[in-house]
């Protein structure tokens, strides 16, 4: 397979990886009923089940994360002006797929009694924000991104009450909720947008070591995972502030009380969850970056490369499968939006191995194309 001489494989790799993850996640929600269980619900989940959530929290983070790195990469290539008009209108594609083509990967309601804004929503404003942001200098970028994840768990006691008719748009920007703009059309906002700017500007100040030398980049990068990992570690066993559900001795065990120490929140992401995923996943940048790739390597880097494509063929398949696979057991009455399979989690793996490497000669064949040619539309693809 040709590669863009332009791209960075071990960003592309490990891109790809979170997003194999990614699947696995949607997996347990489309094959073993995932939306009818809780698995971080220490009082009823299992060992396997915590596991098969807590390994996929580092999808989302790592990859807006990246998405900034990437931005950063393409401004440093194009110029300013580009760079920031790109990301504006990547961003508003992002945010109408979402309200589009990705809502059916959700809810099979053509509708729109109801609509889930999910990650794609979140990566979307935080390009358009990024846009603006971006025509700062670098360190101030960093600042605010700084700010804005280490620092928006100060607001978690403000409430959409407190805000009156504007309610709304703290739900959109910090607590996440249902919204029903017009009578019997829900919206639920699962991911609010304030702490993924900040994720997606520090991976764009992340950006410029990127371009520095590999022997420069690569201990710095590594340094840096290794400094956020250790600060989840202590600011966790403080228990006193990034995290608005403190950890517990459990009494299921010394491993349930584990479990509630990474058991941080996602919805929106805390301080702690933000630190937990992104401090590992820069060490594994720093071990991928300039190694010799193997094929394991390689592969991942396909499904890093077409990462719009591979979201919405996985989205697609998994929910319509897992759809007919409830018709199949149960008739017609669980079709819905929170169908059920009945399946366990053994399905679920099943189900995630055989869609990933479903997927992949789509992927690679998309990858080629990109790699052959420059179109300007394949930029948002």
């Amino acid at each position: 397979m040709s590669t863009p001489r332009d791209r960075n494989l071990a960003i592309d790799a490990l891109r790809g990886a979170v997003m194999v993850l990614m699947a696995l996640d949607h997996a347990r929600d489309f094959y073993a009923d995932g939306f009818r269980t809780e698995p971080t619900n220490l009082a009823t989940t299992t060992a396997a089940l915590f596991a098969t959530r807590w390994i996929t929290h580092f999808c989302a983070p790592v990859f807006v994360f990246l998405a900034g790195t990437a931005a950063f990469l393409y401004r440093a290539k194009h110029g300013p002006a580009a760079g920031s008009r790109f990301l504006l209108t990547r961003g508003l594609w992002l945010v109408l797929l979402e309200l589009t083509a990705m809502r059916l990967g959700w809810t099979p309601d053509p509708f729109y009694r109801f609509t889930l804004l999910q990650v794609i929503w979140a990566i979307g404003w935080s390009m358009v924000a990024l846009s603006a942001l971006s025509r700062l200098p670098l360190v101030a970028v960093a600042g605010v991104g700084a700010a804005l994840v280490a620092g928006h768990n100060l607001l978690d006691a403000v409430t959409p009450a407190d805000l009156g008719r504007l309610g709304w748009l703290w739900k959109i920007a910090h607590e996440g909720g249902a919204l029903e703009p017009l009578r019997d059309h829900r919206l639920y906002v699962a991911y609010p947008v304030l702490p993924w700017i900040g994720v997606i500007a520090l991976g764009y100040a992340f950006g410029a070591w990127m371009r520095l030398p590999l022997e420069l980049r690569r201990p710095r990068t590594l340094r840096l995972g290794l400094a956020l990992t250790a600060a989840f570690v202590l600011l966790r066993a403080l228990n006193r502030y990034g995290d608005p559900v403190p950890w517990s001795s459990q009494p299921r065990g010394a491993l349930f009380t584990a479990m509630s120490f990474l058991n941080c929140d996602k919805y929106p992401p805390s301080l702690l969850y933000a630190l937990m995923t992104l401090g590992p996943a820069l060490c594994a940048l720093a071990l991928l970056d300039g190694a010799k790739p193997g094929r394991a390597m390689r592969v991942l880097s396909v499904y890093g490369s077409v990462p719009l494509l591979y979201y919405f063929a996985h989205l697609v398949l998994m929910r319509w499968t897992g759809l007919a696979i409830s018709f199949a057991r149960f008739g017609s009455e669980v079709i819905s939006s929170r169908g059920r399979t009945g399946l366990g989690l053994g399905a679920a793996y099943l189900g995630w191995i055989v869609v990933v490497v479903g997927l992949y000669p789509l992927c690679r064949w998309f990858a080629g194309v990109k790699a052959r040619r420059r179109d300007w539309w394949l930029s948002y693809l």
